[in-house]
């Protein structure tokens, strides 16, 4: 980052918040997502990272349970309490496949650097859609290897259970709002609304300003979301000197869909 970029001393200290794989948990032997998110805690959790977020197994089909929230952070707590290798700073220092992957990882970052460069820059490349179409690659390429077998998924496409035809799935409860709590979260927006109608236009304006002007969006931003609601703020239009309306339908900014991925 310095070399390239000519970034300071405190743009060179990374902190860097980790969450499990979503994409890994899958609704086949939902109780196998936990064994993948431990494994994948550990792998963090060894790499020092400065937060964690263990996602619950049941979250390939719904929102989680209370009791599956519960076993989601009894991984990171056994991890932390029971887990002694993990009270080492840096228990995989020195290792050569470490070392290796860090290195291959290095040249893949700064390759994708050169990606962008080439694009314009980050901004430039959104514009494009050139990163939302990286991750749909990723997914495409994924999503082929688990169906064709290239990537063996326990449970999933290989080691099946032998009487799966046979036994009908289990049911889940699937986790929905209630009407009341609907309505209650809709009067509350509506409250958030009112009190800050006098504000909100002055805030969305100098998010607009921010976006057009290429100023620090992401401070702006910030400023905006204490006057305005998310659906309002995300639906300012990218187009230089388009309205701020709040309208669903006008296209969302670079820093919004930046946001949704």
């Amino acid at each position: 980052m310095k070399e390239r970029y000519g970034a300071g001393e405190r743009a060179q200290k990374l902190k860097y918040h980790v969450q499990t794989s979503g994409r890994s948990l899958h609704a086949q032997e939902m109780d196998f997502n936990d064994i993948r998110t431990t494994l994948q805690a550990l792998c963090a959790i060894y790499d020092n990272c400065n937060s964690l977020h263990t996602n619950a197994f049941d979250e390939a089909v719904t929102t989680p349970s209370e009791q599956s929230v519960r076993r989601a952070l009894a991984i990171q707590m056994i991890i932390d309490k029971e887990w002694g290798l993990a009270g080492n700073e840096n228990p995989l220092q020195g290792s050569y496949i470490i070392e290796q992957l860090t290195d291959l990882v290095e040249e893949a970052v700064l390759a994708e650097f050169d990606r962008l460069a080439e694009r314009g820059g980050v901004l430039g490349a959104m514009e494009t859609g050139y990163q939302r179409g990286r991750i749909q690659d990723e997914s495409m390429l994924y999503e082929q290897r688990k169906h064709d077998g290239s990537l063996p998924i326990v449970g999933v496409n290989t080691f099946l259970p032998p009487d799966r035809a046979d036994t009908p799935a289990e049911p889940v409860e699937l986790a929905r709002a209630t009407e009341e709590e609907k309505q209650s979260q809709l009067k509350r927006l509506a409250d958030f609304h009112a009190r800050h109608a006098q504000t909100a236009p002055e805030a969305i304006a100098r998010l607009e300003h921010a976006t057009i002007s290429g100023g620090n969006i992401f401070a702006a931003l910030m400023d905006a979301v204490r006057h305005c609601s998310l659906g309002r703020s995300a639906t300012l239009s990218s187009k230089r000197g388009a309205s701020t309306g709040a309208t669903c339908e006008q296209p969302l900014p670079h820093w919004a869909i930046a946001l949704r991925q």
